[in-house]
């Protein structure tokens, strides 16, 4: 999110942001953002400048900026930790090797989760989808350009690692 232009109609202050946090079941001790980092979260999604947050928390905006990149840091972490885990427990994993053509790998997913006995959600296309847009740049075309490890829940969902 840039900085420039206008903010957006915002017409809140630290305590509304507080207690929407509070209404939410934002809870520090528990979470892994700080209550500075979702506060200023916060703000930024209802449309708040930096400038501006810098100045309703009586700091600078240089601050703000730092906050709100560690934050979006820490979320991508949270996500990238929760894959790891449902990874692990996975009932149904393969390692699509470099040099695989990606027309391929929804009869390798099918037939690994057949012996499991695990129901793929996806169509072919779907999955080739799927395993494309999370493998990004280890997919040039149709070719798998750095192995990837496909895993796929107890419920359908298809994970995939590089």
């Amino acid at each position: 999110m840039g900085d420039g232009g206008e903010d957006r109609s915002v017409e809140t202050d630290i305590d509304t942001v507080s207690e929407l946090l509070s209404e939410i079941g934002f809870n520090p001790e528990t979470n892994v953002l700080t209550k500075r980092q979702a506060e200023v979260l916060a703000l930024r999604e209802q449309g708040a400048k930096q400038q501006t947050i810098a100045r309703m928390l009586g700091t600078s905006r240089a601050n703000v900026s730092s906050i709100e990149s560690s934050a979006r840091e820490n979320i991508q972490k949270a996500h990238e930790t929760i894959a790891f885990a449902e990874a692990l427990s996975a009932p149904v994993r393969l390692a699509i090797d470099t040099g695989t053509d990606l027309y391929d790998v929804p009869k390798l997913v099918y037939d690994a989760c057949d012996a499991a006995g695990v129901k793929v959600n996806y169509t072919a296309p779907d999955l080739m989808k799927v395993v494309s847009d999370a493998a990004g740049g280890a997919i040039d075309g149709r070719e798998v350009k750095q192995s990837l490890t496909v895993g796929v829940t107890s419920d359908g969902s298809v994970r995939v690692r590089r």
